[in-house]
C-alpha cells in the first residue's frame, strides 16, 4: 500500500511540475531552438539570453536570431485555448472553454526587449530590428491586432526569411555583435531569480497605479475618452504619452 500511495505522489508530482507555467515556457522555448535550427548557415541564434537596462534592470530574451538582414528578437508563449489580443492593450485574453485568463500583452513585452538591445548595440545604428511573437502551444489565435508578427511556431522561418530583404550588417558586424550578446549576457542564478523578482514587483506596481488610475509609464491621469471602437482609458498627458486601456 505504501508503494502504491507513493507512486501516486510521485506521478501527481510530475503532472503538476508539466502543467506549470515554467515548465510549459521552456517546453515552448525548446520547440522554437528546434524549428530555428533548420534556417540556415546564414543566420545566428541565441537562446534565452538576459542582459541588464541601462537603468538598472534585466531583459530576458527568449531567442536573438542575427543576420545580414538584422536582427529577429523573438518572444516565445506557449499556450492552450483562444487567444485575443490587441498591440495597445495592456493584456491579452486567453479562453479556455468557458473559463478567461489574461496575461501580460507579448507584443509590448517583445518591444521592451527590442529597446533594451538598442541600448545594449548603440555603435551600430544601421541594424534593424524584427520582433516576432511565436505561440508555440496548442492556441488557437482568434483575433490579434498587431503590426507586429503574431504567429504559429510552425511559421516561424518562413516569417524571418520573407522579411529577410534589405541587408544591413557585415559578417564581421554579426560576429562582433554576437560577442558583445554572448560576453554581456547574465548567466548567474542570483541575478535572473532578482529579474523573477522584479517581474513581480514591476506587475504588482502598474496594477496599483492602474487600479488608481494613474497611467503606468508617467504618472498622468488616466481619464475616460471616446474612440471609434467605444470608451476607453487614456493618458492626459497625450500626445506626449499614448498609454490606453480597456473601459
Amino acid at each position: 500500500m505504501i508503494v502504491i500511495l507513493g507512486v501516486i505522489f510521485v506521478v501527481v508530482y510530475i503532472i503538476i511540475r508539466l502543467n506549470s507555467t515554467s515548465i510549459k515556457g521552456t517546453i515552448g522555448e525548446l520547440k522554437t531552438n528546434a524549428n530555428l535550427s533548420f534556417l540556415g548557415s546564414e543566420y545566428i541564434f541565441l537562446n534565452d539570453v538576459m542582459i541588464r537596462n541601462s537603468n538598472g534592470t534585466t531583459s530576458q530574451i527568449d531567442h536573438i536570431v542575427l543576420s545580414e538582414y538584422g536582427i529577429f528578437v523573438i518572444e516565445t508563449k506557449n499556450y492552450k485555448g483562444w487567444i485575443f489580443g490587441n498591440e495597445k492593450s495592456e493584456k491579452w485574453t486567453q479562453v479556455i472553454y468557458k473559463e478567461k485568463h489574461t496575461f501580460i500583452n507579448p507584443v509590448k513585452q517583445n518591444l521592451g526587449h527590442v529597446y533594451a538591445l538598442k541600448g545594449l548595440l548603440a555603435e551600430f545604428p544601421n541594424i534593424k530590428y524584427y520582433p516576432i511573437v511565436v505561440f508555440a502551444g496548442s492556441a488557437t489565435l482568434k483575433d490579434i491586432q498587431s503590426s507586429v508578427p503574431v504567429i504559429y511556431e510552425s511559421s516561424l522561418n518562413q516569417t524571418i526569411k520573407m522579411q529577410s530583404s534589405v541587408k544591413c550588417l557585415s559578417n564581421d558586424e554579426i560576429l562582433k555583435i554576437k560577442n558583445i550578446l554572448e560576453t554581456s549576457a547574465i548567466t548567474d542564478k542570483d541575478s535572473k531569480r532578482e529579474h523573477i523578482q522584479n517581474i513581480y514587483h514591476n506587475v504588482n506596481e502598474r496594477k496599483e497605479k492602474i487600479n488608481n488610475r494613474i497611467c503606468p509609464k508617467c504618472n498622468g491621469k488616466l481619464i475616460i475618452r471616446n474612440g471609434r471602437n467605444g470608451l476607453f482609458y487614456g493618458c492626459s498627458n497625450y500626445p506626449s504619452c499614448r498609454f490606453t486601456m480597456n473601459y
